[in-house]
């Protein structure tokens, strides 16, 4: 008999570079398993007599150059054949060599030093996930081994900052002690290489996987030697499950709305620009979202009580900086006249006063109204109006001065690089706020430019002859306050995060009655990802019925997710089989559950037929003997 032992990794620190060829003689003689091989004591008072082929000169391995193969004699006459990998990086050039080396494998030893821990996670975070299931599916026994002592063992760790203590460069023991549960293995540390620890303690526990590879061994050779092995039926192939089919998720429109309020919102603008020599109209524009996205303009427009009109005020209260570009005025004149539908109310007047602004007004709140990062195509359109290099570096400073943070004496401004969050400071803020929703008794306040740009049945609601377009107050039915504010949340910050499926489902249904297919894409995304994510014990005890989900779906047409729905079930169908709520998917649903079912009818009358077959070679065994 022979047993084969796999040794990966370096019990030196450093061990050896990718470029070295392989250890030499004398670093391999001073080895873990070539000590206890050579010169180690295996309990019991039995001694171990090493026979090293060659010569005691190891040779390379036939398969794979990366391993060092070597042999010995243990208990008299049984062979212990070696190969020993200890440099890591050499089994990426090869991996197929590598697992063909370990295929036959009755023993895998991974070794590593404690005062090496860039390599120690080398190992645990690139070659430990490849070989643990190679490991697990084949059932070989393992031995996780740290070889060497670290300088702080005397005692707990010293907390103190000033410590210059070696805990960043040891292997912590609960490291590798995790290490040694996710690969399945047993852990040992060896504080050295000498004879006592080599031999009572890693000799001892491979001295027993070697005895019980042994026992293994012996039971089947007998069923090889009379060829029962050879008539045994073999297993039915199991199929992997189809693959769920990917569900879809629309691009994100978010600037785009927001160009369009800005191109075509004037109805609900309620900022109006003026040149500040000619006193020309230029533009309209938004006190919420310029507000939302640039601090200077929450001061300019904000300092005023809500929603009354002052006497005539300034901003420019310095003669040069931000302040001196734009500036509030109202002479008590009467508001000037406004675009055909615009709702009545306040109307901020701003009067500017910078000739680069007037010339660029335009192209500056179509930067703001973007999300205020579009910093390169801002310059572009800069530099086709302004055709100078100079006032083109002026105005991109007096950009950056609108969307840079509140200042202190000794601070510079900075700009802030902003996207579609930029409106999340005015989600469910009654700051410019000039409609409010009553959901089951609660109140959400939020704002028509903002609900109008992002949802077209909000457009319609507030733009046509309704009711809600001539109410400050809107009453919500059908929708949980829960559901409508998460609702409102995408609207402001274009992003859902439900924190159930029941939720995400409310959130859907919502989605779909409002017309807003992104967030419906977005909902079925979490109903997947929260469905997958659960064990299979999880999935039979859960009270969500997967059916009425799949129902569901298909009355408010989420088709991806009702495909999706259709495949989960197929996948699992020996969990969903037999639920009650099973009996009530259609005549064709059932059909393509059937046809899409893991495992297949086929795999289990193969399995069924297998099994039967083994139950009848048992009993023939049985006979004869």
């Amino acid at each position: 008999m022979s047993i084969h032992i796999v040794a990966l990794g370096s019990e030196c620190p450093g061990g050896v570079g990718p470029g070295d060829g392989g250890p030499a003689q004398g670093q391999l003689q001073g080895s873990l398993l070539w000590s206890y091989l050579g010169h180690g004591a295996v309990p019991g008072g039995r001694d171990v007599e090493g026979t090293l082929s060659g010569g005691g000169v190891p040779g390379r391995h036939p398969l794979n150059s990366a391993f060092m193969e070597y042999q010995s004699r243990v208990f008299g006459d049984v062979r212990v054949v070696v190969q020993d990998c200890p440099s890591w990086d050499l089994l990426d050039s090869d991996w197929a060599g590598v697992r063909s080396v370990l295929e036959q494998a009755d023993i895998v030893v991974i070794k590593y030093s404690v005062n090496d821990k860039l390599a120690f996670q080398q190992v645990r975070n690139v070659y430990a996930p490849r070989l643990r299931p190679l490991l697990r599916h084949w059932g070989v026994p393992v031995i996780l081994v740290a070889v060497g002592a670290r300088l702080n063992d005397e005692g707990p760790p010293c907390t103190c900052p000033l410590c210059a203590s070696d805990w960043t460069s040891c292997v912590p023991h609960g490291e590798g002690l995790q290490l040694s549960r996710d690969l399945g293995a047993t852990y040992l540390e060896l504080p050295s290489l000498n004879n006592y620890f080599v031999g009572r303690y890693f000799g001892s526990v491979l001295e027993y996987f070697v005895i019980q590879c042994l026992k293994q061994k012996a039971k089947e050779r007998p069923d090889k030697r009379r060829g029962y092995r050879m008539n045994e039926p073999r297993p039915p192939h199991l199929e992997q499950p189809a693959r769920l089919p990917p569900v879809r998720v629309e691009e994100s429109s978010f600037c785009q709305d927001m160009q369009w309020l800005l191109e075509r919102g004037v109805q609900f603008a309620d900022v109006a620009f003026y040149a500040g020599e000619s006193g020309k109209e230029l533009g309209w524009a938004h006190a919420a979202v310029l507000c939302a996205v640039s601090p200077y303009f929450r001061q300019l427009l904000g300092a005023r009580g809500a929603w009354e009109r002052p006497v005539s005020q300034c901003a420019c209260r310095e003669r040069e900086g931000p302040h001196s570009l734009l500036s509030t005025w109202d002479g008590g004149l009467e508001d000037p006249p406004r675009p055909e539908g615009h709702l009545p109310g306040r109307l901020s007047r701003l009067v500017v006063k910078d000739p680069l602004l007037c010339v660029c007004l335009w192209e500056t709140l179509m930067f703001l109204y973007r999300g205020a990062w579009e910093w390169e195509y801002l310059e572009e359109a800069v530099e086709v109006k302004l055709k100078s290099p100079v006032a083109v570096a002026q105005l991109m400073d007096r950009v950056r001065s609108f969307v840079s943070r509140e200042k202190g004496p000794r601070d510079t401004p900075t700009p802030r690089q902003t996207g579609p969050q930029t409106l999340g400071s005015l989600f469910n803020s009654p700051l410019y706020s000039d409609v409010i929703f009553m959901v089951q008794g609660s109140v959400l306040p939020a704002h028509r430019a903002v609900l109008v740009a992002r949802c077209d049945v909000m457009a319609a609601m507030f733009s046509g002859k309704y009711a809600e377009a001539r109410s400050r107050v809107v009453p919500i039915h059908g929708v949980s306050s829960d559901t409508f504010l998460s609702f409102l949340e995408y609207l402001y910050t274009d992003s859902c995060c439900p924190a159930s499926v029941l939720q995400a489902m409310a959130v859907l249904v919502c989605a779909e009655m409002y017309q807003v297919k992104r967030l419906q894409h977005l909902c079925e995304v979490c109903v997947c990802a929260y469905l997958q994510s659960m064990p299979s014990r999880e999935l039979a005890s859960t009270g969500i019925s997967v059916i009425r989900l799949l129902r569901r779906a298909k009355c408010h047409n989420a088709d991806q997710l009702y495909v999706w729905l259709l495949h989960f079930i197929a996948n699992n169908y020996l969990i969903f089989s037999h639920k009650p709520d099973f009996l009530e998917l259609s005549d064709e649903e059932r059909d393509q559950v059937e046809r899409l079912r893991w495992p297949s009818r086929g795999y289990l009358q193969e399995l069924s037929e297998y099994q039967q077959r083994r139950r009848q070679l048992r009993k023939s065994r049985c006979s004869i003997m």
